[in-house]
């Protein structure tokens, strides 16, 4: 068991190597005794720019005497640098009752990915339900999009293997604390993923890296006797006294007792088809919002001063929020070095994310700058929140003129109360093309106002960021799922037993990190219940 020690401060130019000889100088005495030392953690504290510094964790594994030796430099140096570490590995522990049939997992997004590989490590066999394509033809139908404005409804960046985070910028931070995380961590550093993620406190992947990831954990549970049925869209369900018995596909029923329903965020058809079927759902708040576009020197700026372009540094990346009156506006999913993409799953709507490759190397920075909205502010109908999503999306459609052109507006121009989009030193990267715009003809009143207020007091935190040539995209409304499908204690949709929500789409998670922990969290239920069939 490692001793971990925290809060070491080390300025730019030091090494890893540094951070670690500098947590062993710390044992004294007992430094020979350092059987292995590696970097555990490592974040960047730019609070001060005259006085930027690594802050850094090391994992040291001592000879003998490792807990006693943890006691006396917590006394030392207090207990919020000095821990033992007891590392607890996952529990698998196999139930007794016997599947009558191979568990069947709906999606492929990462809640999908994690619980269909734990399911086929244990030896369970998965049907994967899959509605959109496997990556390759999905990378290939996605391009089509962008550069000629041909749509596929189930092949695009919300539908297809891998989820919606395919294309965006792989993050995999989340303020969840779940010891599942780290073994995420550590699997997508298994499949493909780069080995500083089990370092950075703010570990991303980049969607250029992710979709290998993706393609070799779907190899994995290929070759462990899981099945991958793509382009096959779950259309329905069948239960008989209040438990799951099979669920209908776009080509045909299967047989099944257990379903992990880890659809996404964006399967409204899936929404409505369970909301029909009698499966309790509820309206639950999300955002909605743009996508601002800086140079990502101007935020380097912000963010460093004068060291910005410092070799050491990574591009500059913020999280900023502001509320008033019980509403909150906020900064979401900041890629640095990215683009705006078009992002939308139905025909003649616009919806806009964000995606950065690996080296964020890109000369523009976004993030959604989102504002919250409840169910007071759509209606509490189950399905509401749905609507009110589709509805941004299909004005912003007609703004754009009908061409799949994204709604924009320069930040001078909206701040002013002017409509048109006044080009400065920022270009759109949007792939589809953007129309000049008023976007406070787009969003209600309360959104825009919001919107104003958060650049302005954003500005004050992040020199730059309310710059008046910062350009403003439309509209940003996939921030998380418009619903929440209900679950008990033990995971079960307590209208059909058997039945599983999972993920960010059933409303109980948000980002990859917290869908895939949410997917082997619900994996290890199943396991915990049953055992494999003997089919």
């Amino acid at each position: 068991m490692p001793l971990l020690i925290s809060g070491i401060r080390t300025g730019l130019c030091e090494t890893e190597q540094d951070v670690i000889d500098h947590a062993i100088h710390l044992l004294g005495s007992e430094q020979g005794m350092v059987r292995s030392a590696s970097l555990n953690k490592r974040s960047l504290d730019a609070r001060r720019k005259d006085h930027i510094t690594w802050v850094s964790s090391v994992r040291l594994e001592l000879e003998k005497n490792e807990e006693q030796l943890a006691a006396r430099l917590a006394d030392r140096f207090g207990t919020d640098r000095v821990k033992y570490w007891k590392e607890e590995p996952l529990c698998f522990c196999k139930g007794t009752q016997r599947m009558k049939h191979a568990p069947v997992v709906a999606g492929f997004g990462p809640a999908g990915m994690f619980a269909a590989l734990v399911l086929a490590e244990q030896g369970y066999r998965p049907v994967i339900l899959e509605r959109g394509p496997a990556m390759e033809e999905r990378v290939a139908s996605v391009s089509r999009f962008w550069q000629e404005g041909v749509f596929s409804p189930e092949a695009n960046v919300q539908f297809g293997e891998g989820g919606a985070g395919t294309f965006s910028d792989g993050k995999l931070t989340t303020r969840i604390s779940d010891s599942r995380c780290d073994y995420v961590l550590r699997r997508l550093v298994e499949f493909g993923a780069p080995d500083e993620i089990l370092v950075r406190a703010k570990p991303h992947i980049g969607t250029d890296l992710l979709r290998g990831v993706v393609r070799n954990l779907r190899e994995r549970v290929l070759a462990l006797g899981g099945q991958i049925q793509f382009e096959t869209k779950l259309t329905g369900l069948k239960q008989n006294g209040g438990s799951l018995k099979a669920v209908c596909t776009s080509t045909g029923e299967l047989e099944a007792e257990q379903l992990i329903l880890a659809v996404g965020h964006s399967a409204r058809d899936t929404f409505s088809m369970l909301l029909q079927s009698g499966i309790e759902i509820e309206a639950k708040p999300f955002s909605v919002g743009v996508r601002a576009e800086h140079l990502q020197s101007d935020i380097d700026c912000g963010l460093y001063g004068n060291l910005a372009g410092h070799p050491a540094l990574p591009p500059g990346e913020y999280q900023l929020s502001y509320r008033e009156n019980g509403r909150g506006v906020y900064t979401f999913c900041m890629c640095p070095g990215g683009v705006v993409v078009p992002a939308a799953s139905e025909a003649d709507t616009i919806v806009t994310n964000g995606m950065s490759e690996f080296s964020r190397s890109g000369a523009n920075a976004n993030a959604a700058i989102a504002v919250s909205v409840s169910p007071e502010d759509y209606g509490t109908s189950p399905l509401d929140g749905m609507y009110f999503q589709r509805e941004l999306e299909q004005k912003a459609f007609l703004m754009g003129g009908g061409r799949n052109h994204a709604p924009a507006q320069d930040v001078g121009s909206f701040l002013a109360r002017r409509p048109g989009l006044r080009l400065g030193r920022v270009m759109p990267t949007y792939a589809c093309g953007v129309e000049a715009a008023d976007l406070r003809l787009l969003f209600p009143g309360f959104v825009t106002d919001m919107l104003e207020k958060g650049l302005r007091q954003f500005e004050k935190r992040l020199p730059g960021f309310g710059a008046a040539d910062t350009v403003l995209t439309g509209p940003e409304t996939r921030t998380s799922s418009p619903v929440r499908i209900l679950r008990n204690g033990d995971y079960q949709s307590p209208s059909c037993k058997g039945l599983y929500p999972c993920g960010e789409g059933a409303g109980y998670a948000g980002g990859i990190m917290s869908a895939a922990v949410d997917g082997l969290r619900i994996a290890q239920e199943v396991i915990r219940q049953y055992a494999p069939s003997r089919d």
